[in-house]
């Protein structure tokens, strides 16, 4: 039973100052984040792999 007081508490304490749209706005700000890095790394690669080939000819 004592292992379970502090996911418990904080999950109490969490419902108590988070509100939802709170909650879901974050979870698309840092998804959003995460795509553009995503997209930058993809466009970087691409970029990369191009070059390297124009190099050896």
């Amino acid at each position: 039973m004592k292992k379970y007081f502090i996911p418990a508490s904080l999950l109490g304490f969490m419902a108590l100052n988070l509100t939802s749209c709170q909650i879901i706005g974050d979870i698309f700000t840092s998804g959003m984040w995460l795509g553009a890095v995503a997209v930058l790394l993809v466009i970087f690669l691409i970029f990369k792999f191009l070059n390297k080939g124009k190099g050896n000819t």
